[in-house]
């Protein structure tokens, strides 16, 4: 189960990214995290650029209501998601992975 964790601003969540891969998209749960595949390597940011991409398509939110906040240069990554609620986000998780 991905750890989904109330903030002030909105919810945090927690990415496993797998920069390098053969195709961008959402690839599960892994370790409490939601796993992220991009194919953009992981070099001056490429990779987490492509990873806010990847996450606001699938999550129907605007690049704008995503923010990293930790993890730039890990592959253990959280980000802060706004104007959104803890049921709304796992609700458009669950559907994104299907």
């Amino acid at each position: 189960m991905i750890e989904l964790r109330l903030d002030p601003r909105g919810v945090i969540l927690p990415v496993r990214a797998q920069p390098g891969a053969k195709s961008n998209g959402l690839r599960g749960e892994q370790a409490g995290a939601l796993k992220v595949c991009v194919t953009q390597a992981a070099e001056k940011g490429k990779a987490n650029k492509a990873i806010l991409t990847v996450l606001s398509k699938a999550l129907n939110l605007r690049k704008s209501q995503i923010e990293l906040i930790s993890g730039a240069t890990t592959s253990q990554k959280r980000y802060l998601v706004l104007d959104v609620t803890l049921g709304g986000l796992q609700a458009d998780i669950k559907k994104a992975l299907g």
